[in-house]
């Protein structure tokens, strides 16, 4: 086994546990104490950049990790598919599932940005 490759899953894990941070970090009511109960669903000031660099972070961490999920899985998905032609279908899932880690992270950005309106 590749050196790189035994790490393609760590990583992935590293990046998941960033986002969920990230995500836990903007939506944390920073600033809640210091505003009035009539304003409170909206985030503070200093809230608003916590919850504009954790939906950078999810959307960017978790795209890296898809790229180089994606870019090792498929190289492994070509060498399989030049042996057996027949398991077309079942390396296309590989492959999807891979993809979904850049969903996860765009899906969680967009509820950090919600948020903020």
């Amino acid at each position: 086994m590749k050196p790189q490759a035994k790490y393609a899953l760590g990583l992935t894990a590293v990046t998941a546990i960033l986002a969920a941070f990230a995500t836990l970090l903007a939506l944390s009511p920073l600033g809640a104490a210091a505003q009035p109960a009539a304003t409170a669903t909206h985030l503070g000031a200093d809230a608003t950049g916590w919850a504009l660099l954790g939906a950078a972070l999810a959307t960017g961490l978790s795209s890296i990790a898809a790229g180089l999920a994606v870019g090792r899985l498929g190289a492994a998905a070509i060498g399989a598919l030049a042996e057996k032609p027949e398991l077309f279908g079942r390396l296309l899932i590989f492959v999807g599932l891979a993809e979904g880690i850049a969903i996860y992270g765009l899906i969680v950005s967009i509820l950090i940005l919600n948020r903020l309106a």
